[in-house]
């Protein structure tokens, strides 16, 4: 099968196109023809070995020390069922899917995975639009979880356009809470369209100095000062921080320990149920996923350099024919 590899960690140039072998099934598990998956700045971070601050050394014996120890990256993806594994019974062959990969793997043209970790697709959404889903939605879903938001509260999300932020807003106000939205001065309307009550441009307006207050606090871009930001919280108010440095964390840890703030940290997990629940919201009118541009599968080194410019508005989709 066709597959984007890259074989050693660099700039968007070391991703090539190859043949590789294409894997069999297990008992459990699902092949799936892949028709669309996603370059999200996770991607990125892999292919050119970027780490927060103080997690460099832990990342590269994770993911390999001198090249990647998986050749093929993305993470969320969209397609059918090709074949099923002897013990499946949730799905057959033909089956639109979409789902979630922790292991990668999604830059080509068959995907195997456990058939717990995947659901239906949305049947009111595309392929392209499907592939853009789990990711930034299940990580979102996750971390407002954790924080308990629930109706009446107030909450403030940290890059509100990105891939996570985007679906923060969306969930903030399915769980009936009130949120505002931080972003650049491009991308506030847009932020505005996904639902948000509030939209604030970081480059003028600093959220720790204009007097409000929120039950949760929402960083999905690891920039907020923790000091400051915890000043703003209510009482027992929740602090998220979803990507975050070494630094960061332990003097987040230090802080929350001194106020009755809460930090909260975490690892996604992957839920078929997560996915059904998200399934349920798309097909009701309640979340979407907002595509920006499409590439084809040879053009994914392009793809990346375009994510990495930071001028995306939406997801950016490889479509795979």
């Amino acid at each position: 099968m066709k597959a984007v590899i890259y074989t050693k960690y660099g700039e968007p140039d070391v991703l090539r196109l190859a043949e590789v072998a294409q894997p069999t099934p297990k008992e459990h598990e699902v092949l799936i023809r892949i028709r669309a998956t996603t370059v999200t700045l996770f991607d990125c971070w892999m292919r050119s070995a970027t780490a927060p601050p103080g997690f460099w050394l832990p990342n590269r014996i994770d993911v390999g020390i001198r090249k990647p120890k998986q050749p093929i990256l993305g993470t969320e993806f969209s397609g059918e069922i090709e074949s099923v594994g002897e013990a499946v019974t949730r799905f057959k062959q033909g089956d639109a899917v979409f789902g979630f990969s922790g292991k990668l793997g999604a830059y080509a043209e068959h995907i195997c995975m456990p058939e717990d970790a995947v659901a239906a697709k949305p049947a009111n959404m595309s392929f392209a639009e499907a592939a853009a889903v789990p990711q930034g939605a299940l990580t979102a879903l996750y971390f407002l979880r954790k924080a308990h938001v629930q109706s009446g509260q107030k909450v403030l999300v940290l890059g509100a356009s990105g891939g996570v932020g985007n679906y923060a807003v969306q969930l903030v106000k399915v769980f009936g809470a009130e949120v505002t939205g931080v972003c650049s001065t491009a991308k506030m309307e847009w932020v505005k369209s996904l639902g948000a009550d509030h939209v604030m441009d970081y480059t003028c307006e600093d959220f720790t100095r204009n007097g409000q207050t929120y039950d949760v606090i929402l960083d999905t871009v690891g920039k907020s000062p923790v000091s400051r930001s915890l000043n703003v919280l209510s009482n027992k108010g929740h602090y998220v921080l979803v990507t975050f440095g070494l630094f960061k964390l332990l003097q987040a840890l230090v802080l929350s320990k001194r106020s009755n703030k809460r930090l909260v940290i975490g690892i996604l997990e992957e839920k078929s149920e997560d996915l059904l629940f998200l399934k349920a919201l798309i097909e009701a009118g309640k979340l979407r996923a907002v595509i920006d541009k499409c590439y084809d599968l040879e053009q994914t080194a392009d793809a990346h350099q375009y994510v990495e410019s930071g001028q995306k508005s939406g997801h950016v989709i490889i479509t795979v024919k």
